[in-house]
């Protein structure tokens, strides 16, 4: 009987792509997935570590684990992508019943670890080398989770040096992949009835294949929109600095690049967006944001925002707020400031309290919340096209997005999965919006 694996992924879209790479290598050598973790034969964890909340969660899992683990001794446990890397054979001291230690870029060696880890009875531990430096290892078998959508990998790692940012400790510098490879990848998945593709990379607009002919990412993102069965191409996540005239054209200029860009800011205050680091000024980010709102087409906006950074004063959050106000983001992903290991930011005076972080953070998230509202009150009455991705949560049937990133919810078959649907909006809040598939009105 075939041995069964079960992968649980933390963190990002890249982490996913991630966990699908390593489920292809498993299959391919022929295990099968499972549908919990406790009647597999393999338990991976694939981590993050942006944030201490997610490593003390793969900690808690992972206690979660230790009586499967008694119960059968032959279970292998293992611990892989960031929060690996970072705390190495830490792991082992908290949880030493884990067999694995893998970090990012790992993905084709997985098996041979988890072989490797049965018959020895000592967890294999296999990080990337601080002198890792070649180029991205190129895609091998994937097992997709989705059946019309799919993440490409762009680059991997990152060469900026974010003071609060444990990714290029992590992932290494960044390294990309040749422009050939990706678009040869794109062809593939647009043969086999992909529909939409996600183009990836920790600073995925800084992308230069000069080898290739200096195509950068405007060029990269131009070429992959001429592939044939390519119906929607999305991107995460560009910086700020990298943002160039040349990507903002193509967003315009060609309708198979969705019309939404998350555009990370940090912060609203040039003083805290000096000491992180982040290479632009409140100035800077607003010019590129009026930019995109004065271009042809109509592009939504989101970001991320980290309160309570060290030496953030109330002047410094207002400035985050009346900035939230100013570029009214259709979303954001916020966050309280969490201290990572051999983080420049750790050297940082004024540290903010804990309970004044919490009371920031619940602030912005409900002035965001208030924005999202009145941004989605402008699309009651409107026909959107909506790409169906499944049921939804809600006490209506079917799940959907825009182009523009818009969640819509809708009542309709479940033949519609998987296929693009007219919807006109007929409700909203703050998260997503609602409404009725034109069809059933004989409009379709």
């Amino acid at each position: 009987m075939a041995k069964k694996f079960y992968i649980e992924t933390f963190g990002c879209q890249m982490n996913a792509l991630d966990s699908e790479k390593i489920a292809g290598n498993l299959c391919c050598n022929a295990m099968e997935p499972a549908e919990s973790p406790f009647e597999a034969d393999v338990v991976l964890l694939n981590t993050c570590s942006v944030r201490d909340r997610a490593v003390q969660k793969v900690y808690a899992r992972l206690g979660e684990f230790r009586r499967y683990k008694k119960m059968r001794g032959d279970v292998v446990v293992g611990v892989l992508g960031c929060m690996a890397q970072l705390e190495g054979e830490k792991i082992l001291k908290r949880a030493p019943y884990v067999d694995i230690i893998a970090g990012p870029q790992k993905s084709h060696a997985i098996y041979a670890l988890v072989e490797r880890s049965r018959p020895s009875g000592g967890a294999r531990i296999d990080l990337r080398s601080d002198d890792e430096s070649g180029p991205p290892i190129e895609d091998g078998p994937t097992r997709r989770e989705n059946p019309w959508r799919a993440g490409v990998t762009v680059s991997e790692g990152c060469s900026r040096s974010c003071t609060y940012c444990v990714v290029p400790k992590t992932r290494g510098k960044e390294r990309i992949r040749s422009s050939r490879n990706i678009l040869r990848e794109i062809e593939k998945l647009a043969a086999e009835g992909y529909v939409e593709i996600m183009l990836l990379g920790q600073t995925v607009n800084s992308y230069l294949d000069r080898e290739g002919g200096n195509v950068d990412f405007a060029e990269l993102l131009w070429r992959a929109a001429q592939v044939e069965g390519i119906e929607r191409i999305r991107f995460t996540s560009p910086h700020p600095s990298d943002f160039t005239r040349d990507l903002l054209d193509v967003m315009v200029s060609c309708p198979r690049v969705c019309n939404h860009i998350h555009l990370p800011v940090q912060s609203g205050s040039t003083k805290i967006l000096r000491a992180m680091r982040r290479g632009y000024t409140r100035e800077d980010y607003l010019e590129i944001v009026q930019k995109i709102v004065n271009a042809p087409r109509d592009i939504s906006i989101s970001t991320d925002i980290i309160v309570g950074f060290p030496g953030e004063s109330e002047r410094d959050f207002e400035d985050t707020l009346t900035l939230m106000e100013t570029v009214r983001y259709d979303s954001a992903f916020s966050f309280k400031y969490s201290p990572r290991p051999n983080t420049e930011a750790l050297d940082i005076d004024g540290a903010v309290p804990d309970e004044e972080k919490s009371r920031r953070l619940t602030v912005l998230q409900q002035r965001q919340r208030e924005i999202q509202s009145r941004i989605n009150q402008t699309y009651m009455g409107r026909i959107l096209e909506v790409f169906v991705d499944g049921r939804a949560r809600s006490r209506v049937s079917l799940t959907g997005r825009t182009g523009n990133n818009k969640i819509v919810n809708f009542d309709g078959p479940e033949t519609l999965i998987g296929s693009f649907a007219r919807v006109r909006i007929t409700g909203f809040g703050p998260n997503s919006l609602k409404g009725s598939w034109l069809h059933e009105q004989g409009l379709e």
